[in-house]
C-alpha cells in the first residue's frame, strides 16, 4: 500500500501479487471515500478508517456500519477529530456540506515529513550488523528486568531505582553505538511480551530522540529512565482488561485511562531517587498539545518537553507493535500516520526530531524502488532520510527472488530511488526479519 489515504483497491496487474494499489489512480474509488469531521458523523454511515491511533478510542476495529448512536457519541467523546467514510456502503454527508479538504491535508503531511528528510546527525559509530547481536542480549536482559519490576509493582513494592539506572545505562550504550539496532529489534516483540518490551522500546526511543534534540547526557539518561517507567501504572490494571482481545467497554476504557495516575502514585514512593522527569512523563505522556489528552487535558505550553517526547515515543511503539487485538503497522506507514495526526497531538519540533532519529523509512521497512525491485531498509543515510541503504531481494517484473544486494541510494552514481512503501502482510516473505537482521529468530 502506498500514499496516505486509507482507500485502497486491488491491483489488476499480475505482477503485483494481488497487492493493493494507491486509490489515487482510481477516480471512482476516490469518490466513494470521504474524509469528514467527527461532528458530521451519524448513524447509517460506513466508517472506513479513524484518523488517529487505535489507543484513542474503545473500538477494536475501524471499518463497520454505524448503527448505534452510542457508538457515534463514543467517537465524539474520544480525541478522534476526523474519520473516513465509504459512501458506497453507507449514507453520505448532506448536499452542500463540505468534507475535509484532503488535498491541503496531504500537502501538510508531505511538508511535515519532508522537513525532517535531511539528516543532521553523525554517522552511526558501529555498523548495525555488529550491534544487532549485542542488542539481542540487551533486549533479553531488559525484558527479564522489566518483568520483575512490574511484578514487584503489583505487590506494592517500590521501584528499584538503582537497578533501573543500570538498565538505562546499558540501553544507552547500545543506542549510542547504533540506535537502529536496538530500536528495530524492540519493535519485534510478540503480543504477549508487549507490556514489558514496550517499556524497553520507549526507553531507547526517548534516548535516541533526546540526542537528536541535543539534550545533554544527564538529560538523555533522565529521558531514558522516564521511558522505562512511563507505563508502570499498567501493573495495576486488571489483566482481563489489559490483554482483552476485543472491544473495550466504556468502563474498561476508563480503567485503562487511569494508568498514568496509578503509575505516578506508585513512583512517588521512590520520587527522590527516580527524579521529577520520570514522574512527569509517567503522568503526562498521554497529554496532547490541543488539550484533548488525559488525565489533565493540558495544552501545549503546560506540557513539558520530556512529556511531549514521551507522547511521540509511546504512540510510535504502540502502533508498530503486535497487540492482543491488533497487528502492528509497518514502521514507515506509522511515521506517515503520525504526521497526519501531528496537528493537535504532537509538538512539531519534537515530532520532526523523532523522524530524524528513526528515519522516514525505518530499518526493516519494506520498500519498492523505481527499478521495480523490492528491498528492505538496512541503515539510514547521513545526507537524506529519503535515501537509505536498502537490501534488494525481489523483482516485481520477473515476480521472482533475486540474489540479495545492498545498495546505498544516497551515492551520486546510484540511479535508483524509493517509489513507495510496501505492506509486508501483502507479500509472502517469511524471512523478512532475517533479511535485515541476519537472524531468523532474534528472541527465539
Amino acid at each position: 500500500m502506498t500514499g496516505y489515504e486509507p482507500c485502497f483497491a486491488k491491483s489488476t496487474d499480475p505482477a503485483s501479487k494481488g497487492q493493493f494499489s494507491d486509490c489515487r489512480t482510481s477516480t471512482d474509488r476516490r469518490l466513494m471515500l470521504k474524509k469528514i469531521h467527527i461532528d458530521q458523523l451519524t448513524t447509517g454511515m460506513f466508517l472506513q478508517e479513524l484518523c488517529g491511533s487505535w489507543m484513542e478510542h474503545p473500538f477494536w476495529r475501524s471499518s463497520f456500519l454505524l448503527t448505534n448512536e452510542k457508538d457515534v457519541q463514543s467517537l465524539r467523546d474520544s480525541s478522534i477529530r476526523e474519520v473516513w467514510i465509504d459512501t458506497s456502503k453507507g449514507i453520505d454527508v448532506p448536499d452542500g456540506v463540505a468534507a475535509v479538504n484532503e488535498s491541503e491535508n496531504k500537502a501538510r503531511v508531505e511538508q511535515s515529513i519532508r522537513q525532517a528528510a535531511f539528516s543532521s546527525g553523525d554517522q552511526e559509530k558501529t555498523p548495525i550488523s555488529e550491534e544487532l547481536s549485542r542488542a539481542v542480549k540487551i533486549c533479553a536482559r531488559a525484558k527479564e528486568a522489566v518483568t520483575a519490576m512490574f511484578s514487584d509493582a503489583r505487590m506494592g513494592k517500590a521501584v528499584d531505582s538503582a537497578h533501573a539506572r543500570v538498565l538505562v545505562e546499558e540501553i544507552s550504550e547500545s543506542v549510542n553505538r547504533n540506535s537502529a539496532a536496538l530500536l528495530s529489534l524492540a519493535r519485534l516483540k510478540t503480543a504477549d511480551d508487549y507490556t514489558y518490551m514496550h517499556s524497553v522500546a520507549v526507553c531507547a526511543l526517548m534516548m535516541a530522540l533526546g540526542r537528536q534534540l541535543n539534550l545533554n547526557e544527564n538529560q538523555v539518561h533522565q529521558a531514558g529512565m522516564a521511558g522505562l517507567l512511563h507505563d508502570l501504572g499498567k501493573a495495576k490494571m486488571p489483566l482481563e482488561v489489559l490483554n482483552k482481545p476485543g472491544k473495550l467497554t466504556d468502563a474498561e476504557f476508563a480503567i485503562m485511562k487511569s494508568h498514568p495516575v496509578e503509575g505516578h502514585r506508585m513512583l512517588l514512593k521512590a520520587a527522590e531517587s527516580i527524579g521529577a522527569v520520570t514522574l512527569d512523563v509517567c503522568l503526562h505522556h498521554h497529554e496532547k498539545i490541543d488539550g484533548s489528552g488525559y488525565p489533565h487535558k493540558l495544552t501545549d505550553k503546560k506540557i513539558s518537553l520530556f512529556a511531549k517526547m514521551g507522547a511521540v515515543c509511546d504512540v510510535y511503539d504502540a502502533i508498530t507493535s503486535n497487540r492482543p487485538y491488533k497487528s502492528g503497522w509497518d514502521p514507515a506507514e506509522s511515521i506517515r500516520k503520525m504526521a497526519e495526526w501531528a496537528d493537535g497531538h504532537f509538538d512539531p519540533r519534537v515530532f520532526q526530531a523523532f523522524v530524524k532519529s528513526l528515519g522516514i523509512y525505518p530499518v526493516g521497512s519494506l520498500v519498492r524502488l523505481a527499478s521495480g525491485k523490492l528491498g528492505v531498509v538496512m541503515e539510514q543515510s547521513r545526507t537524506s532520510l529519503l535515501k537509505p541503504k536498502v537490501k534488494l531481494f525481489y523483482s516485481t517484473k520477473s515476480r521472482a527472488r533475486i540474489a540479495p544486494k545492498i545498495i546505498d541510494l544516497s551515492l551520486a552514481h546510484c540511479n535508483d530511488s524509493i517509489q513507495a512503501r510496501e505492506n509486508p502482510e501483502e507479500w509472502d516473505f517469511p524471512d523478512l526479519i532475517e533479511l535485515w537482521s541476519g537472524m531468523s529468530t532474534p528472541f527465539g
